[in-house]
């Protein structure tokens, strides 16, 4: 008797999660924090406004989003990935691998990655050369590489503030993570002639020591979450936090920007490209889930809107950096169109 009971739930269970599955009417969208807050705040006005319901917007990291993204096809996998860098070969093969052949990519603005301080403690100036040599597993000293053996950041330039190297930051996983390897540290790293040369005769040893960070603390990896970094630079005036420049737009009360090579993070800075540290942001559309999953379509039509991602609009009032007119223009046509036309960078 209990044998066919326990059949009987277990049957049950199968058929209400299949009818839940199939019946699934709302949203679902992952990635990068940086995108986030962005995007909660189009999906919330997407809800308000429209006969639909408000997505379902979760936090999980830029390559985290994207490896969940490709998952699979159906009411079960998600609709959208937000990505704080553009997708990689490997991720579209992978998607592929699963069925996934048909991606929308959407740009919807740029963003700086800065590295900021409290602002009880003196803004500090940094060219990407010491960023690298304060971060960097293994730096360049006296013409050979070794174990980074800098404990201060006047041991890396005595014009520097003579404390100890502390820098919280995202993980792999995360696009703001990748960002920071290719723009600052691999920026700084191939100031070294030695070291810009290696790029030709072994690419891979070459990204391997410009984009690895240390593991002897100077570097700590605090998660996904921006605003936990945040927190914990309000406890600590002298540490610094590697995040996107919307985090430091909306906290600017609190935190300073480190001036990089003469340009302080702003948003004429960023959007000009005098800042040397930013990038493209960006979510990403599985084709085959539009007209299946409702509002698709409409909530993409909201973001790629000119009182959403335009200039003025809502989301530069939360930190985006929008694209120039031409190329908002570009874009919003691609995505409702649901271009693949920019997969042939790929091929």
């Amino acid at each position: 008797m209990k044998k066919s009971t326990k059949c009987f739930l277990t049957a049950t269970t199968i058929i209400l999660t299949t009818t839940v599955a199939q019946a699934r009417d709302q949203i679902r969208i992952v990635g990068s924090s940086t995108v986030y807050p962005f995007t909660t705040v189009v999906a919330e006005k997407f809800g308000i406004s429209t006969n639909f319901r408000t997505p379902v917007v979760e936090s999980t990291g830029s390559g985290g989003g994207l490896k969940i993204f490709c998952q699979g096809i159906g009411p079960s996998h998600v609709d959208i990935t937000n990505s704080s860098r553009r997708i990689k070969a490997k991720e579209i093969k992978k998607c592929a691998e699963n069925g996934i052949t048909e991606i929308t990519e959407v740009k919807i603005g740029y963003d700086g990655v800065v590295i900021a301080n409290s602002k009880s403690s003196p803004q500090i100036k940094l060219d990407r050369k010491h960023i690298w040599l304060a971060l960097g597993k293994s730096v360049m000293v006296n013409g050979k590489i070794v174990t980074n053996p800098y404990k201060t950041w006047k041991n890396v330039d005595p014009s520097l503030p003579d404390q100890k190297i502390e820098v919280l930051g995202p993980p792999p996983t995360s696009g703001t993570r990748d960002a920071f390897a290719e723009l600052a540290l691999q920026g700084g790293c191939k100031e070294f002639p030695e070291i810009k040369a290696m790029k030709k005769t072994d690419k891979k040893a070459f990204k391997n020591l410009c984009h690895t960070v240390r593991e002897d603390g100077a570097y700590i990896e605090a998660g996904e979450n921006d605003n936990l970094i945040i927190a914990k630079l309000e406890e600590n005036p002298k540490a610094f936090g590697v995040f996107g420049y919307s985090f430091l737009d909306q906290n600017k009360d609190k935190l300073q920007g480190s001036i990089v090579e003469g340009n302080v993070p702003t948003f004429e800075n960023i959007s000009s490209g005098k800042y040397p540290v930013s990038r493209s942001l960006y979510f990403y559309i599985k084709n085959a889930h539009v007209g299946k999953i409702p509002g698709i379509s409409e909530f993409v039509a909201e973001f790629t809107s000119e009182k959403a991602f335009g200039t003025g609009g809502y989301l530069q009032e939360k930190g985006l950096i929008p694209a120039p007119d031409s190329e908002r223009a570009k874009v919003r046509v691609n995505a409702l169109d649901l271009s693949l036309t920019w997969l042939a960078d790929f091929n």
